[in-house]
């Protein structure tokens, strides 16, 4: 299904598939005269809730987005996120905003498998570009968010497009619901940044222990307080180091787990998690965790690699079968850390 934004015609709209009356549900809910509409958190961390938020602050949240990627009237955008959800629910409040073309697939795991022309714009997970490689030159432009993308995903990103030739621009996404979807992007092909870059009209800050206060009065009235430890470089772009409720402590030293597993997956394909674990002379003892079996290959992958200081080197690597998720999917540290300290 195609919806024309520029040329909205409700009634023209014929949704077939389940998806596709998901869509249209949501645009009578758009036009109707509510100041608000309801959204559904994913139940990542609890219950899923439903929640009512602003019209107006969505269309704030979509013109920061379409202003930064320099989306036009008439532009092609492609859903394939799910609607209950803020995600996909703003892929639309962004057609509406800058009178978009929007193309409606659906919410799979293989997204572009029947794509055959190019597309401006699309919102992607991490999961749906890695089963989607063969077919992300046919966007323009793409952001992925919903989970941080892996080092071994990065490269496919861009063995993939070298191979195409392609100009396609890729950009990992900042956010969290409490600013409607995200307030800042990292281009990650062609280009690699270290810093995402804000949008325009959000201020950025970080309190006493280095952690992230976001003021986006044009999305939420509050100032937001996260717990992701960064670094602020020309005021507006930050580089994410890590969750401060991941800080290990080693012999006086804080070391970012989440820096050194990236360094790690540049290396191998494989999971891999660093843990501190209790040590009476140290404080913690840093350890990492591989899920997989050991080989040879891996040994002498993780035998080259160069740690910027002696003590991001860890004590111990441990090889595991599988390393236990959250219901979204992202590493259960502090399961995972609890199995160790009962052996």
């Amino acid at each position: 299904m195609l919806v024309e934004f520029n040329n909205l015609e409700i009634n023209n709209l014929h949704p077939k598939s389940e998806f596709e009356k998901k869509v249209f549900f949501f645009v009578e809910e758009w036009l109707s005269d509510s100041k608000t509409v309801k959204v559904q958190t994913s139940g990542s961390t609890g219950a899923p809730k439903i929640f009512e938020i602003e019209k107006e602050k969505m269309l704030n949240s979509a013109e920061m987005t379409c202003n930064f990627l320099e989306l036009k009237n008439n532009d092609t955008a492609l859903l394939c996120l799910p609607v209950e959800y803020i995600s996909g629910k703003m892929m639309i409040v962004r057609s509406f905003e800058r009178k978009l073309k929007l193309f409606i697939s659906d919410s799979s795991l293989k997204p572009l498998e029947n794509l055959d022309q190019e597309i401006d714009f699309c919102a992607m997970t991490p999961l749906q570009v890695e089963n989607s490689l063969d077919k992300i030159h046919f966007i323009k432009k793409l952001i992925i968010g919903g989970a941080a993308v892996s080092e071994s995903l990065k490269k496919k990103i861009t063995q993939t497009l070298l191979l195409f030739h392609s100009s396609t621009k890729i950009y990992e996404t900042y956010g969290m619901s409490e600013t409607l979807s995200h307030i800042a992007l990292k281009e990650i092909y062609p280009k690699y940044d270290d810093y995402f870059t804000v949008f325009e009209k959000i201020n950025i800050s970080v309190d006493e222990k280095g952690c992230l206060k976001i003021h986006a009065p044009k999305l939420n009235s509050e100032i937001l307080q996260t717990n992701d430890l960064v670094e602020i470089t020309n005021g507006n772009q930050f580089k994410y180091l890590g969750r401060i409720d991941n800080v290990i402590n080693s012999g006086g030293a804080k070391i970012f787990p989440e820096q050194l597993e990236a360094l790690v997956k540049k290396e191998i394909p494989n999971e891999a998690v660093f843990l501190g674990m209790k040590d009476e002379s140290l404080g913690q003892r840093l350890i990492l965790v591989i899920e997989g079996k050991e080989s040879e290959l891996i040994n002498q992958k993780l035998s080259i690699i160069n740690y910027q200081q002696k003590f991001h080197k860890p004590k111990e690597i441990i090889f595991v079968e599988k390393i236990p998720r959250t219901p979204n999917g992202k590493v259960n540290r502090s399961e995972l850390k609890s199995i160790f300290e009962k052996k």
